[in-house]
């Protein structure tokens, strides 16, 4: 017959296993890319570092109320990328500013980070169309709640930017909820 402390042994051997088994699927679950998309082949990190401007983008809280928004990607020393994003609340007349690290979850080649904000917790960060030049990209969070269009200069062109829209809605974002992010002049400088 059993004892007692065995059995409570091994209900916290296995609470602790299941416990950890379910952190590694909620947080695997971050990390994801939407159901039926693709990241970029051929992506070429060096080429992609330097500063994004976000154009448009699904509503979020962390986001929320701000225009301005940047996006500067560095290398860090420990082969990561440092991620400094900022935002300007136009009412407030204030700056926000996150910065956070990325990491390749697959292959270097292709356009699939996982990125970080809050010490261990990481979403996805996945590039689905991206311009030749590196002048633009459509990139997604790890489902369809999160969406961005990014350029290199704080405006578009129009038309690169309506092909971007109709590139999403193709695959099933909703395009309709995109919020247009004000640039340019009304942005101070920092």
């Amino acid at each position: 017959m059993l004892k007692p402390v065995y059995y409570s042994r091994l209900y916290y051997s296995v609470a602790r296993s299941g416990i950890a088994a379910l952190c590694g699927l909620v947080l695997a679950g971050c990390t994801g890319i939407p159901d039926g998309t693709e990241p970029v082949a051929d992506f070429e990190l060096n080429r992609y570092l330097g500063q994004w401007y976000e154009i448009a983008r699904l509503d979020h809280s962390f986001e929320r109320e701000l225009d301005c928004v940047t996006a500067d990607y560095s290398l860090r020393s420990d082969g990561g990328v440092r991620v400094i994003n900022r935002g300007y609340n136009l009412a407030k007349q204030e700056w926000k500013e996150a910065e956070g690290r990325a990491y390749f979850i697959d292959d270097e080649n292709v356009g699939r980070l996982k990125v970080s904000f809050f010490g261990p917790f990481y979403g996805g960060y996945n590039i689905l169309e991206l311009d030749d030049n590196y002048r633009w990209a459509l990139v997604a969070g790890p489902n369809r709640n999160y969406l961005w269009i990014l350029s290199r200069t704080p405006e578009m062109d129009s038309a690169e930017e309506e092909y971007l829209r109709q590139r999403a809605a193709e695959l099933n974002f909703p395009t309709d909820e995109l919020i247009d992010v004000t640039q340019g002049e009304a942005c101070p400088s920092r």
